[in-house]
């Protein structure tokens, strides 16, 4: 059976292992994804990280934050074994549920270039890509 849950800190180790199933690149598990900065940003109120477990394994997971003015979906993973399901799509809609719960109208996601995977499940979600936009970060190390 199949269940989506707000995860919270002691689901941590669990997390990092299916991030690393799924090949996440852009964890960084010495830095702002370190169990202490997850549990700052689960304890802010402005994270939720949601977890669908099957068969009380943790199968897919995505992130749901905001700043009070736009929300954003991150660090959306599924076991490759479990891929091809709708458990992304599924998590993508829980994100939502949650961000507009809170208040949030306007949510945004950001794709690596060489996803097609991801871009294609949030293009089926109903989101549009933004021409001419161009990701810049500004950043105090490269563990944040």
């Amino acid at each position: 059976m199949d269940d989506i849950r707000a995860l919270q800190v002691q689901d941590y180790d669990q997390l990092i292992a299916l991030w690393q199933q799924a090949g996440l690149r852009s964890a960084k598990t010495d830095g702002r994804d370190s169990r202490a900065a997850i549990a700052r940003q689960l304890q802010s109120g402005l994270q939720t990280i949601l977890g669908l477990e099957n068969d009380g394994q943790l199968v897919g997971a995505v992130m749901a934050t905001h700043d009070g003015r736009k929300g954003w979906i991150n660090r959306l993973a599924i076991d490759p074994q479990f891929r091809r399901r709708g458990y992304g799509l599924q998590l993508v809609e829980a994100a939502e549920q949650v961000l507009r719960q809170q208040g949030i109208q306007i949510i945004a996601v950001l794709v690596e270039g060489d996803n097609a995977a991801s871009f294609n499940l949030f293009q089926k979600a109903g989101y549009v890509d933004y021409p001419g936009i161009h990701y810049m970060t500004k950043r105090d190390s490269s563990t944040v």
